[in-house]
């Protein structure tokens, strides 16, 4: 199993009277702090890896935090919600900052869904962001307003679904078993990391079955739109320098069989005042588990000492 090079401290905080979990590697406050925001059904320790290839003198200038989101790894609770509304991440976001560095604005990273409520958090709160990295995270083709009963009925019979355990996710027999699955997303992923990864990204029932540690109303689709023209403003208010990182070849393309591309996203993205783009090669969405220290090398170029 992979050994992780540089240990996390585990913490426990309320965040608007939700509880919520965080790692913690270093302490000092030299520099901003830098704060990590996983993926959808992702955890904080998604991370690990590229902090494991942070310089010395990167990591002991300042504190660095990943926490989970509410309803994933170990910020969840028996009264789970059976929704989860997009806003609520910028909400405890602006919490968790406002607790951790109330003095001080922070360097914010994002992957994926993470790197969503990053880009949204820096466009309404500028004062609290000094640099921001979005890893992968592109966002939704556009929607129309004549999708909004479809939606709203879809949200419905989703909940309802819900309710009556037609949604979940499946049992695994062990941790083998939830890494071979891990491996199985990203064939990029190696059996050490992706043995680690199991422990974090699931856990043990009494049953002795593994599960994956995010609630199931995380699969519940948004009963909002996505409105691009909501995002494109808030990409124009971006004030602070912008690393947009993506992975070569394009993850857009596989996914979205082209209903969103990479070519829409760089024209949204073109809207932020202050960006520089960079790309990772022999590595696919999960950048941050494929090209640890490329990225961590990217990270610490654009950051500075």
């Amino acid at each position: 199993m992979y050994q992780p090079q540089r240990h996390a401290a585990s913490r426990q905080l309320v965040i608007r009277n939700h509880p919520y979990h965080l790692l913690q590697w270093g302490g000092s406050q030299t520099r901003p702090p830098l704060v990590l925001c996983h993926g959808w059904m992702d955890v904080g320790a998604s991370f690990q890896f590229v902090v494991d290839q942070f310089s010395d003198a990167f990591t002991e200038s300042r504190t660095i935090i990943a926490p989970d989101w509410r309803g994933f790894g170990q910020s969840r609770n028996s009264s789970a919600p059976d929704h989860f509304p997009f806003v609520d991440y910028l909400g405890d976001l602006d919490a968790l900052i406002d607790e951790i560095s109330p003095h001080m604005p922070v360097d914010l990273l994002g992957h994926s869904m993470g790197g969503n409520v990053a880009m949204l958090y820096a466009a309404a709160r500028p004062a609290r962001v000094r640099r921001l990295i979005n890893l992968e995270g592109f966002g939704l083709p556009a929607s129309q307003p004549a999708q909004a009963p479809q939606r709203t009925a879809r949200w419905l019979d989703e909940i309802r679904d819900l309710r009556h355990g037609k949604i979940g996710t499946r049992p695994y027999a062990d941790a083998a078993e939830v890494s071979a699955r891990l491996q199985k997303n990203n064939p990029h992923l190696s059996a050490d990391k992706a043995l680690w990864l199991a422990h974090h990204w699931a856990t043990e029932g009494a049953d002795g079955q593994w599960r994956i540690a995010g609630d199931d109303a995380h699969k519940v689709v948004s009963a909002q739109l996505f409105r691009a023209d909501e995002m494109l403003a808030s990409y124009a208010a971006i004030t602070c320098p912008t690393l947009m990182v993506k992975a070569e070849p394009d993850t857009m393309a596989a996914f979205w069989q082209g209903r969103f591309t990479q070519t829409e996203f760089l024209q949204r993205l073109a809207l932020v005042p202050d960006v520089r783009v960079a790309s990772l090669t022999e590595a696919g969405h999960m950048l941050h588990h494929d090209q640890p220290h490329a990225l961590a090398t990217l990270i610490e170029d654009f950051l500075g000492n």
